[in-house]
């Protein structure tokens, strides 16, 4: 990459301190140019920063460089940290424009420099994105884990194995005439690789929790007409979202709102009151309703104190039961599931505390989960189906050809490296000449 590119890395406005960064070969030019001087690399210095052509001050603030390749990208990077008044900013980048070799970066041009330079692997630039743009402390906890290299270091361990296998098994087969070279590798190959299968079903039997807390969980208010789902989501949105009224079919399309509970986003939707009959305007709502029932992650099955007849047949098996309007029922009541009651608050701290529980749960907010996106379980499960193949031939007692059990174990690394952005032969032909006395 010969170009040096360059962007205002802080928010856009007026602030206390703007960050332009560069990175690039002509990053020491620039500060030679616009500064007299190169500043000493990983030293933040305050340094009079000159337009490079009219040698006018822009403003006066620290420089630094992050010399290659300890820096983000594995390039050259500097940073002009100067005040963030909007004027500043403007002349500093219209300066920047103006010498050659340089040009505005690219959304994400950083990054992708850090991804083709070795720096971060896909897993990690990913989760990078997702620091940025995490909402929930949940969020949050899972992007840094990625980020961190929780599931890369594991990946490079799978395949540091995985190479090692492959690396004995192309061996048997390419170099076999060779006095130091084992043919039958199966005792060899079969223990490392049940290994790697363990781990990897064990990362991938988590329920789909990391996407879950990465892209947020639904839970739907639903039960009979009239039952206070409206009044409840409001009350949880501390916002009048929904209109509240004591007339049935008052809710028709659904009504969305965004929490943070327990770190973990959800969007709660009040629906329709489930029955049959009404007008077609509400039946088309009740329909609608049910559609989102039966997509949410959870949902909150509402019955009215008042009429605790029959369970409705419509309940999810596994919906969260709550009694409303206790403040309405008789004293011989028993309410199925939790009660509560949005004109005292009865109740409510209760529901809210097992709704944080059970959505912590759902998203797995308290584990080390290690899986935020389905491209990351794809290849996941496709490097685990490549690996049961491959064991199954190794088991067969009639000995299947070592050629298979090879191709297996390529497209088994071929998955990895999918999953991180690095399929690398030439790790194969390393490990071969290093663990054999071939060509000797």
């Amino acid at each position: 990459m010969s170009d040096t590119i360059y962007a205002l890395s802080s928010g856009q406005g007026r602030a206390g301190v703007a960050v332009v960064r560069l990175s690039g070969p002509a990053v020491r030019d620039v500060f030679q140019r616009m500064c007299g001087k190169v500043p000493t690399a990983r030293i933040a210095t305050l340094m009079n920063v000159r337009h490079p052509i009219d040698g006018d001050t822009i403003d006066k603030g620290l420089c630094l460089l992050f010399a290659a390749p300890r820096s983000f990208t594995g390039e050259d990077m500097g940073e002009f940290q100067l005040h963030g008044g909007p004027a500043v900013i403007l002349r500093l980048l219209g300066a920047l424009s103006g010498v050659d070799g340089l040009r505005p970066a690219e959304p994400g041009e950083f990054t992708r420099r850090a991804f083709v330079n070795g720096k971060l692997d896909l897993v990690e630039v990913e989760a990078l994105g997702d620091v940025i743009s995490a909402e929930t402390d949940g969020q949050l906890r899972l992007a840094q884990r990625l980020a961190g290299g929780a599931l890369s270091n594991r990946v490079s361990c799978w395949r540091k194995a995985l190479v090692s296998a492959r690396s004995a098994v192309e061996a048997a087969i390419d170099f076999s005439d060779e006095g130091d070279v084992r043919t039958d590798v199966r005792s060899e190959v079969a223990p490392p690789i049940r290994q790697v299968l363990r781990d990897i079903e064990a990362v991938l039997d988590d329920g789909g929790r990391g996407e879950r807390l990465r892209d947020g969980l639904t839970v739907a208010i639903a039960g009979p007409p009239n039952a206070g789902k409206s009044t409840l989501l409001n009350l949880l949105a501390r916002r009048e979202a929904a209109i509240v009224s004591p007339f049935a079919g008052t809710t028709r399309d659904p009504v969305e709102v965004h929490l943070d509970l327990g770190g973990v986003p959800v969007t709660l939707v009040d629906t329709a009151g489930l029955r049959d009959g009404g007008d077609e305007v509400e039946a088309i709502g009740v329909a609608r309703a049910r559609e989102r029932v039966a997509k949410s992650d959870l949902v909150l099955w509402l019955e009215p104190a008042t009429d605790m007849g029959e369970a409705s047949a419509e309940a999810p098996p596994d919906c969260l039961r709550v009694t409303t309007k206790l403040d309405l029922a008789p004293v011989s009541l028993t309410p199925r599931g939790l009660a509560i009651s949005a004109v005292t608050g009865i109740g409510i701290p209760e529901l809210t505390g097992l709704l944080v529980q059970r959505a912590r749960e759902l998203a797995g907010a308290q584990e080390n989960v290690l899986i935020a996106r389905a491209r990351q379980r794809a290849a996941l499960h496709g490097c685990a189906e490549e690996l049961k193949a491959l064991l199954k031939l190794a088991d067969d007692k009639k000995g299947a050809a070592l050629e298979f059990q090879a191709e297996h174990l390529r497209r088994a690394m071929r998955e990895l490296g999918r999953l991180i952005g690095q399929v690398d032969v030439e790790e194969v032909l390393g490990e071969i000449f290093a663990a054999f006395c071939i060509g000797k």
